[in-house]
C-alpha cells in the first residue's frame, strides 16, 4: 500500500481523535471539573487527580492534533479514558445499547483509537514521529 494513504489514514485518526477529545476539554474549562473531583474522591482518590482531566483533554491532544509527541499524547488520552470508564461508566461496561450496540461505544472509540495511535505512530503529516 501507498505510504501517502498509511500518512493520510493517521492524519485522520490523529485529527479526529483529538478533536472530539479536546471538546470535551473545552467543556471542562468552562464548565469546570467539580463532578470529577466528586467522582474522584468517592472513589478515595486525591481530590487534586481531577485537575489530570485538563492533561488529558486539553494538553495531549493539542499533541495529538498538531503531530508532537503524539504517541505520548495518545498513551495519555488512553490513560485519561481508562480513568473516565472507571469512574463514571464502570456499572456500563457490560450493558448493550437498545439497538445492541456497547453502551460504551463513544469511550471505546477514544480509548482503542488513543491506543491505535500510539502504537502505529502520527505518520509522515506531523511535526515529529513520537
Amino acid at each position: 500500500m501507498d505510504n501517502t494513504l498509511d500518512d493520510s489514514g493517521k492524519l485522520v485518526l490523529r485529527l479526529a481523535l483529538g478533536i472530539m477529545i479536546l471538546l470535551h476539554g473545552i467543556a471542562k474549562l468552562t464548565g469546570g471539573i467539580s463532578g470529577i473531583e466528586g467522582m474522584v474522591t468517592n472513589a478515595g482518590l486525591p481530590a487534586i487527580l481531577a485537575y489530570g482531566v485538563y492533561i488529558g483533554e486539553i494538553l495531549a491532544p493539542i499533541l495529538v492534533i498538531i503531530g508532537l509527541y503524539s504517541r505520548i499524547g495518545a498513551v495519555i488520552i488512553a490513560i485519561n479514558m481508562v480513568f473516565a470508564i472507571a469512574l463514571a461508566h464502570a456499572h456500563e461496561v457490560f450493558l448493550l445499547t437498545g439497538t445492541g450496540g456497547w453502551a460504551l461505544e463513544l469511550q471505546g472509540m477514544f480509548l482503542f483509537a488513543a491506543i491505535a495511535l500510539a502504537l502505529t505512530g502520527p505518520g509522515r503529516f506531523a511535526i515529529n514521529r513520537l
